[in-house]
C-alpha cells in the first residue's frame, strides 16, 4: 500500500557520537521516517519550504524548469525502497507531444526527490515496506522520550540507534 507524506522539517540528526547529518522528516501512516541527507540537499529543502528563491538556480530549480520546458510534468514522487540503510526513490512523470500522453519514471536519490516535489507542490509517496522498516512513532521524536529535539540545539536524535 501507498501513503502520502508530508514535510515535517528539517533539521540535525544526533547520535552516540553528538550532532550528524542534516534529516528531513517525512509524516505518513502516523509515522514519521527520518532520512539523512546533505547539508546542500538540506539547503535546498528549507528554501522550499520557506519559499525563498536562491541567488541562482539551484539544480532542483533548473531541472524544473527544463521539465516544463519539455512540455512534461512532475506526478509524484515515490519513496519505496529501503536496502542496506539506504532510502531509494523514484520521480514518475508524463508528457504530451502530438497529443499522446507519455509516462516516464526516473531513478533519484529521496532528497532530490523531496526537494522537487517541494518546488512543484506534488505527492510525495511512501511504501509499507519504507514505513514498516524505518517508519517510527512521533514520540520517538520528543524531548521527554530521551531522543528528538534537543531544548538547546534544536536537534534530531537519529532514531536508528
Amino acid at each position: 500500500m501507498e501513503y502520502e507524506a508530508t514535510v515535517e522539517g528539517v533539521g540535525v540528526g544526533v547520535s552516540d557520537e553528538g550532532p550528524g547529518a542534516p534529516v528531513v522528516l517525512l509524516r505518513a501512516r502516523e509515522e514519521l521516517v527520518p532520512i539523512f541527507v546533505s547539508a546542500d540537499q538540506a539547503q535546498s529543502m528549507q528554501l522550499a519550504i520557506e519559499g525563498e528563491p536562491f541567488e541562482r538556480p539551484l539544480t532542483h530549480d533548473l531541472f524544473i524548469e527544463m521539465v516544463a520546458e519539455f512540455g512534461a510534468a512532475i506526478d509524484r514522487i515515490r519513496v519505496d525502497d529501503l536496502a542496506d540503510g539506504t532510502f531509494y526513490a523514484k520521480i514518475d512523470t508524463e508528457q504530451y507531444h502530438g497529443g499522446e500522453r507519455k509516462r516516464a519514471v526516473f531513478d533519484a536519490r529521496p532528497s532530490d526527490g523531496i526537494a522537487i516535489a517541494l518546488r512543484v507542490d506534488c505527492p510525495i509517496i511512501l511504501t509499507d515496506e519504507v514505513l514498516d522498516e524505518a517508519g517510527r512513532p512521533p514520540e520517538a521524536f520528543e524531548p521527554e522520550s530521551g531522543a528528538g529535539l534537543d531544548d538547546t540545539d534544536d536537534e534530531l536524535d537519529d532514531p536508528r540507534r
